[in-house]
C-alpha cells in the first residue's frame, strides 16, 4: 500500500491492508465531506480540546471533516516554546485525517471563518465555538435539514451553558443578559427565523456554501477581533438571507453546550460587551445604509429607556443591571454613528 502518511512513502509498503497501523485511518478519510465542522480558535487551548472531540465522535453516518482555523494563537507555555498550546492540542489529534490545521494570521473572527469555508470542501458550512461541546447527532441534524431544503441558508441550534465547577449564576444575572454567555433557546419545536433580531448564534450557526458565496462571505467589519467584543455577523447575514429569499431555521435538536468562562461573570465584562453590542448594530446600520443623524435620534432614545427601566426595577438586581447595561450600550452606538457623521462613510450596501 503506498500512501503520503505510511512511514515508507516512497516505497511499496509490504504489509497487508488488515495489519498496517495507517489503512484504518484512510477509511475515515473524508475524499468528499457532505459537511465540514469548522472551529475558529484563538488562544483557547483550554477548551478546544473539548470542542474538537465532541465533533471526531459525531454519529454522521457519511464523510465529514473538521476544519480548526488558529486564528493568530500566541498562548506559548514558555518563552522556549517552537508552537503554541492551542496548535499542541490540534496536533495531538492530527492522527484522525478526518481533522485539518489552518493559520490564520489576521486576528479577526469573520476573518477566520472566511478561511475556514476556504480550506473547507463540503457545500454545507457548520461553525461551532471552539468553548463549545456539540452533541453526537449535531452534523446528523444539520445536514438532515439542508438535504430537506433546497432555501435552506442558515440553520442553527439551541445553546444550554455549561457552569464551572462550584459555580452559580450570580443573581444580577437576567435571562436577557445571559444570551451574552450564549443561550439561546426559542423552544422544543423547528422556527422558521424571520425577524433577524432571532438568527441563531455563533456559538451553534451553520451556512450553506452557495449562499456565503454570493454575499461575499462574512463582513469583516463585524465580529470579535481580539478584545474587541464586535458582533452582529450572524445577524447581518440572516438579513441579507431573507431579503434574497432564503430560509433560516433554528432546530431544537441540534444542541450545544457551551462553557462559561469565569473571568466573563463580572459586570465589567457585560459592561464591555454591551459597549461592543452598541457599536456593532451602529456598524451594521451603515451596511444597510440606515447610518446618519436619525442615528442620534435612535441612540438617545434608547439611552433615556435603558436609564428609565434601571430606576423602575431598582428593587431587581437582574433586571436593573440589564437594562443599565443597555444604556450603556447606547452610549458606544452613539460614538460610533457621531464618527460615522464626521467621516461620512460612503455607502457599504453590497446589494
Amino acid at each position: 500500500m503506498l500512501n503520503a502518511q505510511c512511514p515508507m512513502p516512497n516505497a511499496q509498503c509490504p504489509m497487508p491492508n488488515a495489519q498496517c497501523p495507517v489503512f484504518p485511518k484512510l477509511l475515515f478519510m473524508p475524499d468528499h465531506p457532505q459537511i465540514s465542522a469548522i472551529i475558529c480558535t484563538h488562544n483557547r487551548a483550554a477548551y478546544l480540546a473539548g470542542a474538537i472531540d465532541s465533533l471526531l465522535v459525531q454519529d454522521f453516518p457519511d464523510n465529514f471533516e473538521v476544519v480548526v482555523v488558529d486564528n493568530g494563537s500566541s498562548d506559548y507555555a514558555t518563552a522556549e516554546s517552537s508552537i503554541s498550546r492551542t496548535r499542541e492540542v490540534v496536533e495531538a489529534r492530527l492522527g484522525d485525517r478526518r481533522l485539518k490545521y489552518v493559520w490564520e494570521p489576521e486576528i479577526g473572527l469573520s476573518v477566520a471563518r472566511n478561511t475556514g469555508a476556504k480550506a473547507a470542501r463540503s457545500q454545507i458550512l457548520a461553525y461551532l465555538d471552539d468553548d463549545a461541546i456539540a452533541e453526537p447527532n449535531w452534523l446528523r441534524v444539520l445536514h438532515a435539514a439542508y438535504q430537506s431544503n433546497q432555501k435552506l441558508a442558515i440553520a442553527g441550534g439551541k445553546v444550554n451553558l455549561l457552569w464551572p465547577a462550584g459555580v452559580s449564576p450570580p443573581d444580577w444575572l437576567s435571562p436577557g443578559l445571559a444570551q451574552n454567555l450564549g443561550v439561546y433557546d426559542l423552544g422544543d419545536t423547528c422556527v422558521y427565523v424571520t425577524a433577524a433580531g432571532l438568527t441563531p448564534r455563533g456559538v451553534n450557526y451553520s451556512i450553506r456554501r452557495a449562499f456565503l458565496e454570493q454575499i461575499g462571505g462574512f463582513d469583516v467589519k463585524l465580529g470579535r477581533v481580539g478584545k474587541k467584543l464586535l458582533s452582529n455577523e450572524e445577524l447581518r447575514a440572516t438579513e441579507l438571507a431573507l431579503e434574497l429569499g432564503w430560509q433560516v431555521v433554528y432546530l431544537p435538536s441540534a444542541l450545544v453546550m457551551h462553557n462559561v468562562a469565569p473571568e466573563r461573570l463580572n459586570k465589567a465584562w457585560f459592561l464591555d460587551r454591551g459597549w461592543w453590542q452598541g457599536i456593532s448594530e451602529c456598524y451594521r446600520e451603515q451596511l444597510c445604509d440606515r447610518a446618519g443623524i436619525a442615528q442620534l435620534g435612535r441612540g438617545g432614545e434608547r439611552i433615556l429607556r435603558g436609564v428609565w427601566k434601571s430606576f423602575k426595577y431598582i428593587r431587581d438586581p437582574a433586571r436593573r443591571f440589564e437594562n443599565f447595561v443597555f444604556a450603556w450600550g447606547q452610549i458606544g452606538y452613539l460614538s460610533a454613528a457621531l464618527r460615522g457623521l464626521i467621516f461620512l462613510p460612503k455607502s457599504t450596501s453590497r446589494h
